[in-house]
């Protein structure tokens, strides 16, 4: 029998983070990191199939989803601030140990907690979830990437015309999935709905900007991965072009055959509108291999 998911706020880091769960709360742990421009709701289905077994929670970003953060805050939306304030939502629900989903912008954010709280993760799932500079889609990221080096407000406007759209947001959904009609609307009609509330692409912008820092982080990522003999799935979406499969094999290099699996999903960037099922399968019998 499936857990019925909850919907809960509470204030960590000064923010009104909005989080989904299920599961017992005495069973191991699972974080959910989504990334952009989502929210929680891209685990709405992948949340019920983990939770006969394990907690598991999923927490909507500061400028993503439902989570709020005051005006008076004054947050900068950066990686190291939403780390910080990742890391004080797990301590306010008394979590010391975990694994992590990571996706996409959820990558780094666990990276970053990884390099803060070295063994605090118990096993690493990465779905599209980068940590490696082949793993960068090179016509996704030039423009990006050229954003970085110049710093200029026509790049800068360049990608909020280019990427904060709903076109953009769909084909983010669509692009290389074979079943894309298979994939609920309403995904990238809230995900574009929230972006377009007042100040929030500029927000995007500035998140988009400060991305280049983590790819300079990507040697600790990596020296982490190497060290803490964490255990690694590591099950792509093999049509992204926004994260490409070579950072899934990238991986091979910083963590041993014994503690990783590398996989794919017949998908594109959002696997988990389509193969959420095939996903949790392999997520509970690599947890369960490992005895976690």
């Amino acid at each position: 029998m499936s857990s019925p998911t909850k919907v809960s706020m509470v204030t960590a880091d000064g923010v009104e983070v909005f989080y989904r769960s299920a599961g017992s709360s005495t069973a191991p742990v699972v974080l959910l990191l989504h990334g952009f421009p989502s929210s929680s709701h891209m685990f709405r289905n992948l949340i019920p199939l983990l939770a006969s077994k394990y907690y598991v929670i999923a927490p909507d970003l500061p400028g993503f989803g439902f989570t709020v953060v005051p005006a008076s805050r004054n947050y900068k939306y950066t990686f190291a601030s939403i780390a910080q304030t990742t890391a004080a939502f797990l301590d306010v629900l008394n979590i010391k140990k975990f694994a992590v989903y990571i996706f996409d912008y959820g990558a780094p954010i666990a990276f970053r907690l990884a390099l803060e709280r070295p063994d605090a993760i118990t096993a690493l799932v990465t779905q599209n979830g980068n940590a490696y500079v082949e793993g960068l889609g090179k016509d996704f990221w030039a423009p990006i990437q050229q954003y970085w080096t110049s710093g200029a407000p026509s790049d800068r406007e360049a990608i909020r015309t280019a990427a904060l759209n709903f076109d953009t947001t769909k084909w983010q959904y669509t692009n290389g999935s074979p079943h894309p009609d298979a994939i609920p609307p309403e995904s990238y009609y809230l995900d574009t709905a929230l972006m377009a509330r007042p100040g929030n692409e500029d927000i995007q912008l500035d998140m988009i900007y400060d991305y280049r820092t983590n790819v300079e982080l990507y040697p600790r990522f990596q020296a982490w991965l190497r060290d803490s003999q964490v255990k690694v799935l590591a099950v792509w979406g093999k049509n992204d072009p926004i994260f490409v499969k070579e950072g899934a094999e990238a991986f091979r290099r910083d963590v041993g055959e014994e503690r990783l699996r590398v996989g794919w999903l017949d998908a594109g960037h959002f696997a988990l509108e389509t193969n959420e099922e095939e996903m949790a399968g392999l997520i509970l019998g690599f947890l369960g291999k490992f005895g976690i």
